[in-house]
């Protein structure tokens, strides 16, 4: 009998361990979850499993393009006129997953890849306050960044840099994604004491490398870097001095 329960309990951290590395676990359970891979060598390793397996597929095995018959049939289906200039597959996906969020109460913001950076400041600012009034600011919850960054393959375009920062007082809390420009891209969540911190990390082809510039919307301080073409933008209501601390120690790990 007792080896029964043993081996119940055991199939069902392993289900826990596949269930946290998708993302699918709250807050508290993914903490844990965490707590039991780190005291247990076999959870250890079959998140090691996991992470390698995921790695072997998007090395080995790239996506092929969407057919086109397949293409115009959800283009049809979701009421999309034929044009001459039909939209592309990234941007009527982008469209799809903004319509899903529109529909879950959430108001997103359009932004044209000319706008201004104030208009970019704006959409960033409103994608944390949205997230503070969320259940959790996270769509994945982890301390973990080797399970937040694979989490976000296939989500954006490129996965995020992301730091551990634990250890001089800014944990790691997880990972969402929001949109900017009708396009997903990733935010990394950061805690500092009991406020919470948004990292959102924008692709701008073309943009040299900047330093931090600060700045205050809406109540929230803002600190703005550019780094090989990504535009980061820290998000919150800690002290100015504090998210600049922040981006000190992140950009540190970007060298």
């Amino acid at each position: 009998m007792t080896n029964s329960i043993s081996s119940s309990s055991s199939d069902n951290s392993i289900q826990l361990v596949h269930a946290y590395m998708d993302g699918e676990l709250d807050l508290p359970t993914a903490l844990s979850i965490e707590e039991k891979i780190a005291a247990d060598p076999n959870l250890a390793a079959e998140r090691d499993r996991i992470i390698a397996l995921r790695e072997a597929v998007q090395q080995n095995l790239p996506r092929d393009p969407i057919p086109a018959a397949l293409q115009q049939r959800i283009e049809k289906a979701i009421g999309l006129r034929q044009e001459t200039s039909r939209p592309s597959w990234r941007a009527l996906a982008a469209s799809v997953a903004l319509a899903v969020l529109v529909t879950s109460s959430s108001t997103w913001l359009f932004l044209d890849s000319k706008a201004p950076q104030t208009t970019m400041e704006d959409a960033i600012v409103a994608g944390h306050i949205r997230a503070l009034m969320a259940p959790q600011p996270a769509d994945v919850a982890s301390t973990e960044r080797h399970t937040v960054k694979p989490w976000f393959n296939g989500r954006v375009v490129e996965a995020p840099h992301v730091a551990d920062l634990a250890n001089a007082g800014f944990p790691l809390i997880g990972g969402r994604v929001d949109v900017v420009g009708s396009r997903p891209v990733p935010t990394l969540v950061y805690g500092r004491r009991k406020h919470i911190i948004s990292l959102t990390a924008v692709p701008t082809a073309g943009r040299a490398t900047s330093g931090p510039s600060i700045s205050v919307d809406n109540g929230y301080n803002i600190v703005h870097w550019v780094t090989n073409g990504i535009s980061y933008w820290a998000v919150s209501d800690v002290s100015p001095s504090d998210l600049d601390e922040f981006a000190k120690l992140f950009r540190a790990t970007q060298s």
